[in-house]
């Protein structure tokens, strides 16, 4: 039986590979969000601040890119991409609540603090995208045990 492929040839080049692009994609994510909460802190020191933080679009395209990416790996591998989309929606709320408190800490005249939840959430989604695309390092162990 035919396996059905949603995007046809970007199925075939894709597929084999999803879980690595996903791997790459969540890493980038982190650092985007390294980069943004810098951003972050140098407009809040700036004495010319708003009352509010300009969203970094870099960081803000690789949510969306992320998002898309766990959307995609739904229609290869329907069970790991139905948790990794969980896992990357939930991030991805994430980070629009914690930028939302940066603005409240900024408005409030008070040190920002450190995107805990965000930092976390994206740890937990590395976690699973690193087990789907590095299987293979434990899998005689699993398979011994299992």
């Amino acid at each position: 039986m035919q396996p059905l492929s949603m995007f046809g040839p970007v199925d075939t080049y894709l597929a084999p590979i999803i879980e690595y692009v996903v791997l790459a994609l969540v890493l980038a994510n982190m650092g985007t969000r390294w980069w943004a909460y810098r951003d972050y802190r140098q407009q809040a020191r700036d004495d010319d601040h708003e009352e509010a933080l300009d969203r970094n679009w870099l960081h803000e395209i690789s949510n969306v890119v992320l998002v898309l990416a766990s959307f995609f790996l739904l229609t290869i591998h329907h069970h790991a991409g139905m948790v990794l989309s969980s896992l990357v929606i939930g991030l991805f709320l994430t980070d629009f609540f914690e930028f939302e408190a940066r603005e409240v800490e900024l408005r409030n005249e008070e040190r920002l603090s450190s995107p805990k939840g965000a930092i976390t959430a994206s740890f937990v989604v590395v976690l699973y995208a690193g087990y789907l695309s590095l299987f293979f390092v434990i899998e005689p162990y699993w398979s011994a045990i299992v």
